[in-house]
């Protein structure tokens, strides 16, 4: 039962970073995407992958491993950028 909480956790932290850059783009009324978009896609990916790895879904374990490799690459852009 706990994996299933985790599970739902990261999913649902993943997910709500789609209404952090909705709810910014309608401010803005223009599409952007915020600096919590990048980190909320790279907690809600890293809780999904502790549970892809607990379920040994290879397919799954992958998708999270490059996705967060693209997450901490727009942060570290976001970063050079400030500077």
């Amino acid at each position: 039962m706990i994996w299933l909480i985790i599970g739902f956790v990261g999913q649902g932290i993943f997910s709500l970073r789609f209404i952090v850059q909705w709810l910014a783009s309608e401010k803005e009324k223009k599409s952007i995407i915020p600096v919590l978009f990048w980190h909320l896609s790279i907690a809600g990916s890293l809780v999904l992958l502790i549970y892809s790895i607990h379920q040994k879904d290879p397919v799954f374990i992958l998708g999270q491993l490059a996705g967060s490799v693209i997450y901490i690459r727009n942060l570290v852009l976001i970063g050079k950028e400030k500077h």
